[in-house]
């Protein structure tokens, strides 16, 4: 029998094991927006290091940023001819509101059918796992056949503010010939998939102030402008009906998809598309595909408002204020500060005399192309067709993974994302959940895939 076939006998064998593993890091409530979650997260941080020191791996460490630690540790034993793999993760996780939505206990996994439901299940402590687990099938059976090399950060929900400084000074450690990132997915339990393009991110929150403080709508209003009007209408105004962003120069550097990025692209129907966003009716640009609007083409979306009274019963206010969160993510050639450009040139055309304002960027990131006939992606594409019987789907993703745009700008490496989240996995909101039939086929492709690229 070949070191293969014995490494994907163990990780069947140990299937239990891979499970109580997952189960104990998603009981850790590592959420790293929250400061009252330091410590746990601190806790995950040590639990991945702990599996790595388990492992036999050298340069294990948490090595601090300026608010959460990366996990460092690295497999060199395969020698200098065989290729460098930097594996990258993040063991942080999105808040778990609203908590009443939730079946369970976001940290108390629960398996129900097919499926384990917690928070960060698949987004994306499952991903981590299974490719701690594939480590240890191959030395349990032999060793591994690559050199890898983990970075594992804390902070990618929160939009990774730190990443680039600790990249930065670490580029010697981080060296390597390719980035496996498995922040990811394929398409549905049945479709393994390839992300060949992610969207980049652009996040702002807008502060509006009118008058020094709230009124009386009765005595003032009709005298005095309001913030909640004002900003109901600039925000409005970002966007026509047809879904076209109206903000000055922001379709300047977007390029038209061509026949082939088209044909290349998953067919799916609208009705997938609304059984799992759980919508009645979809809405896309004019012109494109409810796929093409959701994946290759710029968007903007309100996150989050916020203005006077919103409590039980009435009140008749004029506010004061008014704040809004809003999001646009941004295509190949577009870049975050262009459109910081168009929003300010939009806002200071359209924001009236009796507003004050201030504009804050929270948090910003380029979109990425994957090279299609990169050795990798034929490497990936190889280990998912023997896991899961099928050809893969080139898909690109409509989400921003920040780290992609960072290390071809700071380490000029490619990445391969290699995940098995699925769109009905609910990340980000409740009852977030991994399918574990996927979990445990993920295991394998990671296998398949170490010795695919050693070759």
């Amino acid at each position: 029998m070949s070191k293969l076939s014995q490494a994907i006998n163990f990780a069947s064998e140990h299937q239990q094991d891979s499970l109580e593993r997952f189960m104990d890091l998603l009981r850790i409530p590592s959420i790293s927006t929250l400061p009252e979650h330091e410590g746990d997260i601190k806790r995950a941080a040590e639990w991945i290091a702990d599996q790595l020191l388990s492992l036999g791996f050298d340069g294990v460490d948490l090595l601090p940023t300026a608010r959460h630690p990366v996990v460092y540790g690295e497999w060199l034993k395969a020698g200098p001819d065989a290729p460098t793999i930097l594996f990258y993760g993040h063991y942080d996780v999105q808040p778990v509101d609203p908590l009443d939505e939730w079946e369970s206990d976001p940290f108390d996994p629960q398996i129900r059918g097919e499926n384990i439901y917690a928070r960060g299940a698949s987004d994306m402590k499952g991903q981590i796992v299974a490719h701690l687990q594939a480590m240890r099938a191959l030395l349990e059976t032999g060793s591994i056949p690559i050199n890898i090399k983990y970075m594992i950060e804390g902070e990618e929900e929160i939009g990774s503010p730190n990443l680039k400084a600790f990249m930065s000074a670490e580029r010697d450690r981080l060296s390597c010939d390719l980035c496996l990132n498995a922040d990811s997915g394929i398409l549905a339990e049945d479709q393994p998939a390839l992300t060949v393009a992610l969207r980049g991110l652009s996040y702002f929150e807008i502060r509006l102030q009118g008058q020094r403080a709230d009124l009386h709508s009765g005595m003032f209003g009709g005298a005095v402008d309001n913030p909640g009007m004002v900003l109901s209408k600039l925000l409005a105004g970002m966007k026509d009906d047809q879904g076209r962003i109206t903000m000055p120069g922001f379709y300047d550097d977007v390029r038209d998809l061509t026949e082939k990025e088209r044909s290349l692209m998953p067919e799916l129907p609208d009705a997938w598309w609304k059984e799992r966003a759980g919508a009645q009716v979809l809405f896309s640009e004019s012109g494109y595909s409810t796929a093409e609007s959701a994946r290759a083409r710029p968007t903007l979306d309100i996150n989050g408002i916020l203005c006077g009274f919103t409590g039980e019963g009435s009140k008749t206010v004029l506010p004061a204020r008014a704040m809004a969160k809003f999001s646009m993510r941004l295509v190949p050639n577009q870049t975050p500060e262009k459109i910081r450009a168009s929003v300010e040139a939009y806002l200071e055309s359209n924001m009236p005399s009796t507003m004050t304002y201030e504009l804050i960027e929270h948090s910003s990131c380029s979109p990425a192309m994957i090279d299609p006939e990169s050795e990798a992606l034929e490497a990936g594409a190889q280990a998912l067709q023997e896991v899961w019987g099928k050809q893969v789907v080139y898909d690109r993703q409509g989400g921003t993974v920040p780290v992609v745009g960072l290390i071809q700008e700071l380490l000029g490496m490619d990445s391969l994302m290699l995940g098995f989240g699925l769109p009905s996995d609910n990340i980000h909101g409740p009852n977030e959940k991994q399918h574990l039939p996927t979990f445990y086929r993920g295991i394998e492709t990671f296998i398949h895939f170490m010795h695919a690229i050693s070759v």
